[in-house]
């Protein structure tokens, strides 16, 4: 059974800053991509960032490239999402996903298979 809790996240306002994280228990965290969803109220659940197994690859939704970076620690059995310059419109619940393959230019929901309960993050302008 793979577990994965997220936090980090609150109110900030617009332009500020915020680091999320989310621990993978349950089984090698290596041996997952990862990956970072949100969904506004209203919304359907949007791609955000996903990084490969190694850290070595990651990609971005065109909305987020430049202010958002995902990293990982698999020492920690971490994975992050440092968020700067935040706008109103990325206020949503942030979700952590797993999955086994790793499909750069794709932000299909059904590459992951475990998922993160999800972290509110709001912005105000």
């Amino acid at each position: 059974q793979v577990q994965l809790v997220e936090s980090g996240g609150g109110l900030v306002q617009s332009g500020g800053s915020l680091r999320l994280s989310c621990v993978v228990s349950g089984r090698t965290f290596s041996s997952y991509a990862m990956a970072w969803f949100r969904q506004a109220p209203g919304k359907e659940r949007e791609f955000v960032a996903a990084i490969s197994w190694s850290g070595s690859s990651t990609y971005y939704v065109d909305s987020v490239k430049g202010r958002f970076t995902i990293s990982r620690d698999n020492a920690k059995n971490t994975l992050y999402l440092e968020m700067n310059s935040l706008k109103p419109e990325d206020t949503a619940v942030y979700y952590c996903a797993a999955g086994l393959n790793y499909a750069p230019g794709s932000g299909s929901m059904r590459h992951y298979n475990y998922w993160g309960q999800g972290t509110q993050v709001t912005v105000s302008s």
